[in-house]
């Protein structure tokens, strides 16, 4: 397996003094995702919870839904010329019945780390495949206990620590419990390594839940929650105008800008048991 993080000598500048220091750095390396042997995407990734990634990506996909829609999972071997194992190359098995991505909508996806995968295909996936339907989702949230995701998704980071170069997704239980944190230096491919881990664990649709961003909230992380079934997405920063567009469509409740006792809600006020008038 890679490592998350790595060393380099760097000069430290502070006012006029120079000092040499070495400094941890998070890894970024590629993971290319196969499904039955066939190449599918590849993304620029923090290597670790590769198996949850690979899960998460494919439900955001509308291509599994449930533990037995993966049969296997598996590193490939093979990937250099002397046929050693990079662990950056991944095949997944669909289980039985499970049909593989549609050739019409496939696209040999390359992802970066600062922007994920967005297209027709995407919204088209949200709009037709999406298994559970989120405005039905009864949560309500006091803002007070909201308020607090920040601190516990910063407090449970402990790559960023090392490194302060990473992003989190963290999966908030309605009474503000902890469920799931992972960080990478692509915030979609936190949001996929949470959602991965809850599929693997048998736990779709994440009823009930709140999925917190340490970035903003742009339209593919909206779809991510809406495919996972999560009913309340939380981000530090702004959300961009396609994703409010999404969520106030599907009823997810948006929430950006949170920070210490304040934030924006963009749709699904009344889960947070809030209405204001207009100035």
């Amino acid at each position: 397996m890679g490592r998350v993080t790595s060393r380099r000598r760097v000069v430290r500048l502070v006012d006029d003094a120079a000092t040499a220091r070495p400094d941890a750095l998070a890894v970024e390396e590629p993971l290319e995702i196969r499904v039955r042997g066939r190449s599918l995407a590849v993304t620029m990734r923090t290597p670790g919870d590769d198996f949850d990634l690979a899960a998460g990506f494919l439900v955001s996909e509308g291509v599994v839904r449930a533990p037995s829609d993966i049969a296997s999972i598996r590193y490939c071997a093979g990937a250099t010329a002397d046929g050693g194992n990079t662990y950056n190359v991944l095949d997944v098995g669909l289980g039985e019945g499970v049909a593989p991505p549609d050739p019409s909508i496939e696209r040999n996806f390359y992802t970066t780390s600062s922007c994920g995968l967005c297209g027709k295909a995407s919204l088209d996936a949200v709009r037709t495949t999406a298994s559970w339907q989120v405005a039905a989702d009864p949560i309500r949230l006091a803002p007070a206990l909201v308020t607090g995701f920040p601190a516990k998704l910063r407090a449970a980071q402990r790559v960023f620590d090392r490194t302060g170069g990473l992003h989190a997704a963290g999966l908030f239980s309605a009474g503000g419990e902890l469920l799931c944190l992972r960080e990478d230096v692509g915030r979609h491919n936190a949001v996929d390594k949470v959602v991965g881990w809850a599929t693997r664990a048998g736990r779709l649709p994440l009823t009930g839940t709140v999925l917190m961003v340490s970035g903003r909230a742009s339209f593919e992380l909206v779809q991510k929650a809406v495919m996972a079934g999560i009913p309340v997405l939380t981000a530090v920063s702004a959300p961009s105008s396609l994703a409010a567009d999404l969520a106030e469509e599907t009823g997810l409740t948006l929430v950006g800008f949170l920070r210490g006792n304040s934030m924006n809600v963009y749709t699904g006020a009344h889960r947070l048991g809030v209405t204001a008038g207009r100035r």
